[in-house]
């Protein structure tokens, strides 16, 4: 009785054919193909963005303890432990600056360089010695480049200039995780005055 009933209606009470199921789990495998690969390129943008964001503070902390021991300083020159003029104020600067450290008692004076050479602790690295230039040790990372265009520039280093002395650090270079094609450039500018008076 019940299968004539559903001859006359017309009602077909079958289910899903085995193509609408293969469509239906082939555009679903599709779709979560696409939103899984979306996924991983986003935490693998965020990776990188969080080693870039970590090689970025190296360098800023560098350039902030850099600029903090030559303004407590003292008798500033550039371009060599005891250069004839120790200014720097032409372009394209000095690679080297020297400094005596504000510290009790007698000490060696303190190196900094832009070391484009691999002569003083890597190449493209910037570098910092606290032994009178006998031994330099790297202050930034290696994912860190600096390019040879960075440099100091010093003013009123002699005694008798009437100038407060007083140093321009400007640091050019980029910056990049191992694994990542692209680099991030950067332009660092930062002055240093000396607290002692010195005109």
């Amino acid at each position: 009785m019940k299968t004539l009933l559903r001859k006359r209606t017309g009602i077909r009470t079958r289910g899903f054919t085995l193509v609408e199921m293969i469509v239906a789990v082939g555009l679903f495998a599709i779709v979560m193909l696409v939103s899984i690969s979306a996924l991983l390129s986003l935490v693998d943008a965020n990776r990188k963005a969080q080693a870039l964001q970590s090689v970025m503070n190296n360098l800023s902390i560098a350039v902030d303890g850099m600029v903090r021991e030559i303004r407590e300083g003292s008798n500033y020159r550039c371009g060599g432990v005891s250069p004839s003029n120790p200014n720097c104020t032409d372009a394209p600067g000095g690679s080297v600056f020297y400094f005596t450290p504000n510290c009790t008692g007698s000490c060696s004076d303190w190196a900094y360089v832009f070391d484009s050479t691999g002569t003083y602790c890597g190449t493209n690295r910037l570098c910092r010695s606290v032994d009178g230039g006998v031994s330099f040790l790297p202050l930034t990372s290696p994912e860190v480049t600096i390019d040879a265009s960075s440099a100091f520039y010093v003013i009123g280093a002699a005694r008798t200039d009437q100038v407060q002395p007083k140093v321009l650090i400007i640091i050019k270079g980029s910056a990049g995780v191992a694994k990542a094609k692209v680099r991030t450039t950067f332009h660092i500018q930062s002055t240093a005055v000396q607290r002692v008076l010195d005109i």
